[in-house]
């Protein structure tokens, strides 16, 4: 993927965040923790939003890393924002 698409990725993951965010209240860094440490929904009705919530999340921090490594290769040939916004358009 270019720094495009990923950015992309980012954007719409981090609108479908907001979303789950808004509606539960809660930061999804504070959500993934509990998730993962095997905190159970208290409504059965969650139980769907919180597994795609936890996909979503897992997703957009695997395209933040990419993010980041794409911009560490670019930034080796190139060493400028400049550079950056060149491969990117």
């Amino acid at each position: 993927m270019n720094l495009r698409n990923i950015l992309a990725d980012i954007h719409a993951l981090e609108e479908e965040i907001i979303d789950f965010e808004r509606k539960y209240g809660v930061r999804s860094e504070t959500f993934y923790t509990a998730y993962i440490s095997g905190e159970e929904p208290e409504d059965d009705a969650w139980v769907l939003d919180f597994g795609e919530w936890a996909s979503v999340y897992r997703t957009w921090l695997a395209r933040q890393a990419d993010y980041r490594n794409e911009v560490q290769h670019v930034q080796r040939d190139s060493h400028s924002l400049t550079g950056l916004v060149r491969v990117a358009a």
